[in-house]
């Protein structure tokens, strides 16, 4: 193990997902999310990243989904970051926590407008008896803010993961990739190799 600073895998997966960005066509900045609920029953599902630094990977959602609602009960989550392009992957693990309300009215009055009034028609993540029931409410809720800005829901926001762990895969020949790893220690990282 090699203790590095703080700076040190962000810095490397800054530079990893510019090449994505390059090579992938279509949302390279998607990424696995897995959450585990009050219960422990484990979910997983696509977001899309929407900003990092040191601070931790940020996504915004309905907190009242059932993602959202796991993150809030446990506070813990981990992403997987796949570029087959690339053939690398980014693991992160870490504690989660809300992002504040400024920054989520930023991003959000950054969407398109129909996605802002699609955030408040979907009930996200409960029973549909319809797709015309989902359609009828983004009918509705167009009229109601027609020549008006849509304010964001009160329910909706963002979670920045915080790592305490990421991991850096390569794929390789033979099935022997390359993972290094680092976790958290104090003020830096333990840097560090795993077996494949």
């Amino acid at each position: 193990m090699t203790h590095t600073d703080w700076q040190e895998p962000f810095t490397r997966f800054g530079t990893l997902f510019d090449e994505a960005k390059k090579l992938v066509s279509k949302d390279p900045n998607a990424v696995s999310l897995a959450t585990v609920d009050a219960q422990g029953r484990p979910s997983v599902r696509m977001v899309l990243l929407k900003e990092f630094d040191a601070r931790g990977f940020v996504f915004y959602t309905n907190q009242q989904s059932a993602k959202g609602e796991a993150l809030k009960a446990t506070r813990v989550g981990a992403l997987n970051f796949y570029w087959p392009a690339l053939d690398q992957q980014v693991r992160v693990e870490g504690t989660v926590e809300l992002m504040g309300e400024a920054e989520a009215d930023v991003y959000f009055a950054s969407r398109p407008r129909v996605s802002q009034l699609g955030a408040w028609a979907s009930e996200q993540s409960k029973t549909l008896s319809s797709r015309e029931e989902l359609e009828q409410r983004l009918a509705a809720l167009t009229a109601k803010y027609e020549g008006k800005p849509v304010p964001r829901p009160p329910h909706w926001g963002g979670f920045r993961l915080k790592p305490e762990r990421m991991e850096f895969w390569k794929a390789h020949e033979f099935r022997l990739h390359w993972r290094e790893q680092y976790v958290k220690s104090g003020d830096g990282w333990d840097r560090g190799w795993l077996n494949p």
